[in-house]
């Protein structure tokens, strides 16, 4: 999709921050000055006391989706709409976020740019997860990460990691990290992984406190398939710190990088390294 083709957005919220109704009608204004038609998410629409649209119905009746908050809120979003497979802007309400980099200030200038076509709609890849339960198979969806770890703090975890089927390593410690390029600079970074470049497909495998220090980060590339399995104990499965699923000991959970990507709009002169420099303070 081109960006002068914008027509009709959806916008999310932020949960639980009422006080973003301001920011949403000051939103539904710019974007209606440039003849592009808003509607609101359902919960978001009840927290701040207006009519809104259901989410699925909104991403079929939407051309992008624009969120209002911070890069979780972004994520969030990301997510649900992934089958839809439509671009989302992300408007920081507080600090610049590594994804959401337009701020309400500059959302006038902004929008009149996107409408004539002039921002970027760069793809990023997504984890895509498969676990097999009482024969049938749930299919879940990462943009940041995945993390397998123990479900009681009082053990460690046995990993084993095959490989496109091919025994690869066994993990004996907090857990494991598997993170896309995006999620690169989340739980990723701080157990010591590395900065990967966004728009790659690649994706790393970082262990959480490891029992061994031989055992390092490895990145692998994005056509390869990998199979995580506890043989001895029961593991939480962690969706971009968003959700929680249960693995029973022995099952397995197949993850590979999704066939599609996720689209981010973003400013023509928006630059990753400039972000990496703001957020983690590099040259200071």
């Amino acid at each position: 999709m081109e960006a002068g083709t914008i027509k009709k957005i959806g916008v999310l919220l932020r949960p639980t921050t009422p006080e973003l109704k301001s920011s949403f009608i000051e939103l539904k204004k710019i974007f209606n000055a440039h003849g592009i038609e808003v509607n609101l998410e359902s919960v978001s629409a009840r927290m701040i006391g207006f009519e809104g649209v259901e989410f699925e119905l909104l991403c079929e009746k939407s051309n992008a989706l624009v969120t209002i908050g911070g890069d979780g809120t972004l994520i969030s979003a990301v997510r649900r709409s992934f089958d839809f497979d439509i671009p989302i802007l992300g408007v920081y309400a507080g600090n610049l976020g590594f994804l959401a980099d337009v701020s309400m200030d500059e959302l006038d200038a902004f929008v009149a740019k996107m409408a004539h076509g002039h921002c970027r709609i760069d793809e990023r890849s997504v984890l895509e997860a498969k676990i097999i339960k009482n024969g049938e198979t749930l299919k879940i969806h990462a943009f940041n990460d995945i993390v397998l770890t123990r479900s009681s703090i009082s053990n460690m975890i046995s990993i084993e990691t095959l490989v496109d089927g091919k025994s690869f390593n066994t993990y004996y410690g907090d857990g494991v990290i598997v993170a896309t390029p995006t999620g690169s600079t989340a739980y990723n970074l701080s157990a010591g992984g590395p900065v990967l470049f966004p728009l790659t497909r690649v994706f790393t495998l970082t262990p959480i406190c490891p029992h061994s220090l031989k055992q390092r980060p490895v990145v692998l590339p994005g056509e390869f398939s990998i199979e995580m399995k506890t043989p001895t104990n029961n593991a939480l499965m962690i969706i971009d710190g968003q959700d929680i699923y249960e693995l029973a000991r022995g099952e397995s959970v197949y993850i590979q990088l999704a066939s599609k990507n996720a689209k981010l709009i973003h400013r023509e002169e928006f630059n990753y390294f400039d972000v990496l420099k703001e957020k983690l303070g590099w040259g200071e």
